[in-house]
């Protein structure tokens, strides 16, 4: 096995931030917790120098996209919300799904969470991450106890 070793701490402080996104997307008004039907797909490449992640999300508010990484472990979260019909109106068939959503990929290669890239536009996630092409580590600042996971800003 190759590359840095996660310590149960890290491990933890990953478990304790998923926890918070969740408990945070339960609290959003008017969602039902138990509500999984929304599962976006997604497409992941690879090409030379980039580690590429496309999810479908049309109709998502990009104010509920979370996306994290951690641990060679990306985690987009969200929510979709349900479209409203006309209130005489009753549906004959309903395949759209939604509510909340959380989909994880296991990275195969190291990558610079640091400069990773993340847009939604016209319902589709893009994450861009790039490789690590120098895998040695790096000097850490001795004040510096501990490092926070990586939460990449959606851009839209």
């Amino acid at each position: 096995m190759h590359g840095r070793t996660t310590t149960y701490s890290e491990l933890w402080d990953f478990r304790e931030e998923l926890r918070d996104l969740f408990e945070a997307i339960e609290r959003s008004p008017g969602t039902d917790p138990f509500r999984t039907d929304c599962v976006p797909a997604m497409d992941v490449y690879e090409t030379d120098s980039t580690v590429e992640v496309a999810l479908d999300l049309p109709g998502v508010n990009p104010a509920t996209v979370r996306v994290f990484c951690k641990s060679s472990v990306l985690l987009v979260a969200g929510e979709k919300l349900p479209r409203r019909g006309q209130r005489d109106a009753s549906f004959h068939l309903v395949e759209r799904g939604f509510g909340r959503f959380a989909r994880t990929l296991k990275l195969t290669c190291a990558c610079d969470v640091a400069h990773a890239t993340a847009q939604l536009r016209s319902g589709e996630l893009r994450v861009s991450l790039p490789k690590l092409t120098d895998r040695r580590g790096r000097s850490l600042d001795r004040k510096s106890t501990r490092l926070n996971s990586s939460h990449l800003g959606i851009s839209y």
